[in-house]
């Protein structure tokens, strides 16, 4: 590790000379005007969700933020060890005041479009610093990371992970910075977004791991003093009071529902056949990587790894890539862990979500190497991402059909890989060699164009248009299905539902609907049954199924029924 006055001093770039004061407003104003024109598509994109789509997470995080805002509370699906408040604090200012659930669920749409288009300034800061391309070639090639579908797709539900992608460009940034010029406020700022990461998901808990191996090493090779080595560490503590404060606020208001880790994940991995279903849910999460960043993720670790062993970059840049390296196995093999022990439902075919939000850093790199090296080097790197593609490709294949030959089966839902699905057309199966050949074709045509200099800026705005295009494939294909798909209708409101009445659900309507009509219900938390309705009751939820056995008779109860949807099976009852 190297210190400040061990860093090289970058040469002048010709490509870049001194800005006029009229030039050096210019690249401000378009980062602004491209954080605004992000914000609005994000909005866009997210206009037909109107009610949540991604449960149990969605509806977790909405009823903690609804608490938070000083309204009534609910469940969330969370565990005690793995609880967190980030995320609802940031989007409690949605359930400020008296309005329609639908109003709130804007807002928090705004929160996160507001939020998840930081990914622009942050990627064009974060690839000027690594390697210092043109300022026209680092904007383009901010807008690809921004556009991404990967950082991209979330902001349209109520998610975490909206907000990861940025705060993974902005920790890395600060990480840099650190390197190049220790100081105790770039301690800070280091600590603070490490600890950022544990107050918002328990993925930050590798964050911190690798956050405090950063700092032992910087304080064992003396690249650090005491003082900084304090200012890195108070503040993830103080973060992590930040969360025990929001659960102690919380108090009851919100019951949990999900079960803590246990023996249960230990046993799924302890084991020769465990440690190999762990290293196979690994090597697809990072083959994902490669594939979605169309070969440059794969570009870019055959470059940082060869750095750490024979280094020619500055070593600022070195160790910042080789943290995100260790970040990105740690953040697959984590994932893999806890996902493995829930054995209550079917292994994953692919679960990229929690990965998703290295994409946009890996591009950047990927980018930034095919500028600085050789064409020769350049083919090398693209070698290492092609072997990767096919090899992860095979063994993916391999797995599935291991797995279909025993009668089983891997899960393969919307969220696993909502843009590897709409890549590869795979909406109903699990394409790995459409995957491998679409992040073949893209790193080919990449590596010849990001070579000439005439062709850059052309080549990465088409990467653009490809984002864009997706993720309105998405939208089209995946998104305004689910839409359809949740959405109870008639809205309670439509009903007669009054504010201040006491409403429950019975666990008879399907889960999907009754949380979504619970939403509908601001003014208290929608409690459940099973068939006889509580004495407090004033309107019950229940299925309505015409003829079947399981059809629920309110009039036994002495309620009348407001209407609903035999279709959907649901009713509203009012006791009368």
């Amino acid at each position: 590790m190297a210190s400040g006055t061990d860093v090289r001093a970058r040469p002048a770039d010709p490509a870049n000379p001194p800005a006029t004061p009229r030039r050096r407003w210019l690249v401000p104003a378009l980062l602004v005007a491209g954080w605004l024109a992000g914000v609005g598509w994000r909005m866009w994109l997210a206009r037909h969700v109107t009610l949540p789509i991604a449960h149990t997470d969605e509806d977790s995080y909405l009823n903690t933020a609804r608490a938070l805002a000083g309204g009534p509370g609910g469940f969330s699906s969370e565990n005690g060890p793995l609880r967190r408040v980030g995320y609802p604090m940031l989007i409690a200012p949605a359930f400020l005041g008296d309005r329609e659930f639908t109003d709130s669920y804007r807002l928090v749409h705004l929160i996160n479009a507001m939020l998840n288009s930081l990914a622009l300034p942050l990627a064009y800061l974060l690839g000027r610093r690594l390697f210092a391309p043109r300022r026209s070639t680092a904007l383009v090639a901010a807008a690809v990371a921004a556009t991404l579908p990967a950082t991209a797709f979330y902001a349209q539900v109520a998610m975490i992970d909206t907000v990861m992608a940025p705060l993974v460009l902005a920790w890395l940034l600060a990480v840099h910075r650190w390197l190049s010029r220790p100081t105790p406020l770039a301690a800070v700022a280091v600590g603070t977004l490490a600890g950022a990461f544990h107050l918002l998901h328990s993925r930050g808990l590798v964050i911190v791991a690798v956050h405090v191996g950063l700092v032992l090493l910087l304080l064992v090779r003396r690249r650090a003093t005491p003082a900084q080595v304090l200012a890195a560490v108070l503040p993830v503590l103080a973060l992590a009071l930040v969360n025990e404060a929001g659960i102690r606020l919380l108090g009851d208001r919100v019951y949990l529902l999900g079960n803590p880790p246990g023996g249960g994940t230990l046993r799924a991995v302890a084991s020769g056949p465990g440690l190999l279903r762990l290293s196979a849910a690994v090597a697809t999460q990072l083959w994902y990587l490669v594939v979605i960043t169309f070969g440059l993720a794969g570009i870019a670790w055959a470059a940082a790894v060869r750095e750490q062993f024979r280094p020619t970059w500055d070593a600022a840049v070195r160790w910042t890539v080789g943290v995100a390296l260790v970040t990105s196995v740690g953040v697959a093999g984590g994932a893999s862990v806890i996902l493995a022990g829930i054995t209550s439902k079917p292994l994953d075919a692919i679960y990229g979500r929690y990965v998703q939000m290295l994409a946009p850093f890996w591009l950047l790199v990927g980018v930034g190497v095919l500028l600085t090296v050789t064409g020769r080097v350049a083919l090398r790197r693209a070698a290492v991402a092609v072997a990767v593609l096919i090899g992860g490709a095979t063994l993916i294949a391999a797995r599935l059909a291991y797995v279909a030959s025993r009668g089983h089966e891997l899960r393969y839902g919307g969220f696993g890989a909502p843009d590897l699905m709409a890549l590869t057309g795979g909406w109903r199966q699990f394409r790995p060699f459409t995957g491998a050949a679409v992040g073949l074709a893209g790193c080919l045509l990449l590596v010849v164009a990001l070579r000439r200099p005439r062709w850059r800026i052309a080549a990465l705005a088409a990467l653009v248009v490809v984002n864009i295009g997706t993720m309105a494939v998405i939208t089209d294909r995946l998104v305004r299905p689910m839409v359809a798909a949740t959405a109870p209708t008639p809205r309670l409101a439509e009903l007669g539902l009054r504010p201040g009445e006491r409403v429950y659900a019975s666990v008879g309507v399907h889960y999907i609907l009754r949380f979504n009509l619970s939403h509908q219900v601001t003014w208290t938390d929608v409690r459940w049954f099973r068939d006889r309705p509580p004495a407090a009751a004033d309107v019950v939820l229940t299925r309505w199924a015409p003829g079947e056995p399981d059809d629920w008779d309110g009039a036994r109860y002495g309620f009348v029924r407001l209407g609903g949807n035999p279709r959907q099976h649901w009713a509203a009852w009012r006791r009368g």
